[in-house]
């Protein structure tokens, strides 16, 4: 069943047609089978799960390669072997993987999390105020908070100067778009990487207090300092926490613009919030496709099989709307129980990040209700101009008050 051109097997990725709903071949294919072939770009053929037990399991399950340069592993963007790089955790398989992961956990848990949140809420109120002072309506929330935000929390995290913000946001953008070609996406990465190098040297011979810096001195007194490693680290980070929260921040704030009736709730009721950016990051699934990797044995899902060797793609957005799971996916409830999706992904390779993206999330939304309470949309929800790249969300979001 890896032979390419399998009869019927439908083009992957799928675009969304409506812009608050995955693709509806995943509704089709879960109801049909579960676990399908599609056609990749490439033209090669993969597994899709459209279950959301299907896609728990096959993630989950230890018998599979993350690992990018595996010559399975399915090719759902252009150049995937370009995030095979040294340093880059979710390429890596076990037991690499535990080792690089338990050097750097400490630097995301709860309380580590719950220590920087009046920093990020300083870092909100900031961006507002200066919101605030346009004297020009519309104004773009992405320009001038979504992409802000996460691009300041990052860069204070890593020690990189605020001013080289442009730098790492013009080349993520080349590297997650879905039209780049892979020339494109080769310059893009290269120059990043450099800026990254140079950033990691700055820390070698006197290492501030920020991440890396820290990271450095761990990884020497652990005498397995990697420059390359902490290069490839940093440029993961970069990549995952900034483009995909600025995509949540924006589409966030789309629905709760798009009804009132959401933003009342939250305005009426503070300790909703978590449960509200659970279900937002379950009803967008910004991050779909990614969670690709291969079969390095024989995986047995129902009547089919995945056999060794075989790629195959567990969708988050067709999990996060699997009717069996969650009720009537398709609408928005804050108060419904979601800690079972998953938008940060599942198993050892779960989102490192995720309690960073939660409190970044919840500050903003709060803060821009409390501050901003008469803030409206421009033109209708769906007329907002939505980008299909590998990671989903808005070119931008017109704003008035």
């Amino acid at each position: 069943m890896t032979e390419d051109g399998v009869p019927g097997a439908p083009a992957f990725p799928m675009p969304r047609t409506c812009p608050f709903s995955p693709p509806r071949e995943y509704a089709e294919l879960r109801a049909a089978r579960p676990l399908s072939r599609v056609t990749l770009q490439d033209g090669n053929t993969a597994w899709l799960a459209t279950s959301h037990e299907y896609v728990r399991t096959l993630l989950g399950h230890p018998a599979t390669s993350a690992n990018r340069a595996h010559p399975g592993f399915p090719a759902t963007v252009a150049n995937v072997q370009a995030f095979a790089q040294k340093g880059f955790l979710l390429s890596m398989d076990q037991p690499e993987h535990s080792l690089h992961r338990r050097m750097v956990a400490a630097e995301f848990t709860v309380h580590r999390i719950r220590q920087l949140r009046p920093r990020i809420q300083q870092i909100v109120d900031d961006r507002i105020d200066a919101l605030l002072a346009i004297g020009t309506r519309p104004v773009d929330l992405v320009r001038e908070l979504a992409l802000p935000v996460p691009s300041l929390v990052i860069c204070e995290l890593l020690g990189v100067p605020y001013g080289s913000r442009e730098v790492f946001q013009g080349h993520t953008e080349v590297l997650l778009a879905r039209v780049s070609t892979p020339q494109q996406r080769q310059e893009s990465f290269g120059a990043l990487r450099a800026f990254l190098g140079d950033l990691v040297s700055s820390k070698d011979g006197d290492p501030d207090d920020d991440l890396l810096g820290r990271l450095s001195v761990k990884y020497r007194a652990a005498d397995c300092y990697d420059h390359e490693l902490l290069t490839g680290f940093a440029m993961l980070l970069l990549l995952a926490g900034h483009e995909t929260t600025a995509s949540m921040i924006s589409l966030g704030l789309l629905a709760l613009l798009r009804d009132e009736r959401l933003a009342t709730q939250l305005t009426d009721d503070p300790t909703l919030t978590p449960n509200a950016v659970e279900e937002l990051l379950r009803y967008f699934s910004i991050v779909d496709y990614p969670t690709a990797r291969v079969a390095l044995a024989d995986i047995d899902l129902g009547a089919d099989r995945v056999r060794a060797g075989e790629g195959f793609v567990a969708s988050a957005a067709a999990a996060n709307h699997d009717g069996d799971v969650f009720a009537d996916p398709g609408t928005i409830d804050f108060r419904r129980g979601v800690r079972g999706h998953v938008a940060f992904g599942y198993g050892v390779h779960q989102c490192l990040g995720q309690n960073l993206a939660r409190a970044e999330l919840e500050i903003v939304y709060d803060t821009v209700l409390a501050r901003l309470p008469a803030m409206k949309l421009l033109t209708s929800p769906e007329e907002q101009p939505f980008k299909e790249a590998t990671v989903y969300g808005l070119h931008s979001l017109e704003v008035t008050w």
